[in-house]
Protein backbone atom coordinates (compact mmCIF):
# COMPACT_ATOMS: atom_id res chain seq x y z
CA UNK A 1 0.00 0.00 0.00
CA UNK A 2 1.29 3.44 0.07
CA UNK A 3 3.13 5.34 2.58
CA UNK A 4 3.24 1.98 4.35
CA UNK A 5 0.08 1.93 5.36
CA UNK A 6 -1.64 -1.54 6.52
CA UNK A 7 -4.61 -2.95 5.04
CA UNK A 8 -5.61 -3.89 8.49
CA UNK A 9 -5.42 -0.72 9.58
CA UNK A 10 -8.12 0.86 7.19
CA UNK A 11 -10.28 -1.60 8.15
CA UNK A 12 -10.04 -0.80 11.21
CA UNK A 13 -10.33 3.12 10.90
CA UNK A 14 -13.58 1.68 9.06
CA UNK A 15 -14.97 -0.70 11.65
CA UNK A 16 -14.39 2.24 14.17
CA UNK A 17 -16.52 5.02 11.99
CA UNK A 18 -19.29 1.95 11.80
CA UNK A 19 -19.29 1.93 15.78
CA UNK A 20 -19.19 5.41 16.55
CA UNK A 21 -22.30 5.58 14.06
CA UNK A 22 -24.35 2.79 15.76
CA UNK A 23 -23.45 4.62 19.29
CA UNK A 24 -25.28 7.79 17.82
CA UNK A 25 -27.82 5.76 16.46
CA UNK A 26 -28.26 4.15 19.82
CA UNK A 27 -28.34 7.25 21.52
CA UNK A 28 -31.05 8.74 19.49
CA UNK A 29 -32.98 5.99 20.34
CA UNK A 30 -32.26 6.15 24.20
CA UNK A 31 -33.55 9.70 23.71
CA UNK A 32 -37.05 8.35 22.43
CA UNK A 33 -37.14 5.70 24.84
CA UNK A 34 -37.04 8.13 27.14
CA UNK A 35 -39.40 10.39 25.97
CA UNK A 36 -42.09 7.83 24.74
CA UNK A 37 -41.89 6.76 28.80
CA UNK A 38 -42.69 9.75 29.55
CA UNK A 39 -45.48 10.41 27.63
CA UNK A 40 -46.73 6.82 29.02
CA UNK A 41 -46.34 8.13 32.38
CA UNK A 42 -48.84 10.87 31.74
CA UNK A 43 -45.72 13.32 32.08
CA UNK A 44 -45.13 14.49 28.88
CA UNK A 45 -41.46 15.58 28.05
CA UNK A 46 -40.52 18.56 27.03
CA UNK A 47 -41.69 19.22 23.14
CA UNK A 48 -44.22 16.17 23.35
CA UNK A 49 -48.31 16.66 21.84
CA UNK A 50 -50.90 16.72 24.25
CA UNK A 51 -53.18 13.66 25.01
CA UNK A 52 -55.39 14.55 21.83
CA UNK A 53 -52.68 13.96 19.20
CA UNK A 54 -50.75 11.35 21.29
CA UNK A 55 -51.64 8.14 19.31
CA UNK A 56 -50.83 9.98 16.13
CA UNK A 57 -47.35 10.49 17.41
CA UNK A 58 -47.69 7.34 18.99
CA UNK A 59 -47.83 5.79 15.47
CA UNK A 60 -45.21 8.36 13.71
CA UNK A 61 -42.88 6.93 16.17
CA UNK A 62 -43.35 3.26 15.33
CA UNK A 63 -42.62 3.89 12.28
CA UNK A 64 -39.40 6.06 12.89
CA UNK A 65 -38.75 3.05 15.03
CA UNK A 66 -39.09 0.86 12.11
CA UNK A 67 -36.72 2.38 9.96
CA UNK A 68 -34.43 2.94 12.60
CA UNK A 69 -34.61 -1.18 13.09
CA UNK A 70 -33.51 -1.36 9.97
CA UNK A 71 -30.42 1.29 9.82
CA UNK A 72 -29.26 -0.85 12.86
CA UNK A 73 -29.58 -4.22 11.04
CA UNK A 74 -27.64 -2.76 8.17
CA UNK A 75 -24.88 -1.31 10.82
CA UNK A 76 -24.95 -4.46 12.64
CA UNK A 77 -24.27 -6.38 9.05
CA UNK A 78 -21.87 -4.12 8.39
CA UNK A 79 -19.62 -4.19 11.41
CA UNK A 80 -20.25 -8.08 10.91
CA UNK A 81 -18.57 -7.95 7.26
CA UNK A 82 -15.87 -5.76 8.81
CA UNK A 83 -14.90 -8.11 11.51
CA UNK A 84 -14.51 -10.87 9.25
CA UNK A 85 -12.29 -8.95 6.62
CA UNK A 86 -10.08 -7.95 9.76
CA UNK A 87 -9.92 -11.44 10.78
CA UNK A 88 -9.06 -12.42 7.32
CA UNK A 89 -6.35 -9.57 7.60
CA UNK A 90 -4.80 -10.14 10.50
CA UNK A 91 -4.30 -13.98 9.37
CA UNK A 92 -2.90 -12.94 6.49
CA UNK A 93 -0.45 -10.75 8.23
CA UNK A 94 0.41 -13.80 10.65
CA UNK A 95 0.94 -16.09 7.45
CA UNK A 96 3.24 -13.87 6.34
CA UNK A 97 5.44 -12.81 9.12
CA UNK A 98 5.07 -16.17 9.99
CA UNK A 99 6.07 -17.53 6.44
CA UNK A 100 9.08 -17.60 4.38
CA UNK A 101 9.28 -13.58 4.05
CA UNK A 102 8.79 -13.82 0.40
CA UNK A 103 5.06 -12.03 0.70
CA UNK A 104 4.99 -7.87 1.30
Amino acid sequence: MYGGERVDAVALDHLEVVVRELGEELAGWRVRALKAEADVKGTPARGSRGDGESRGGSLEIEAENRVLRQRIDTARARVAELVSRLTFLEEQARVTVGGNGSGR
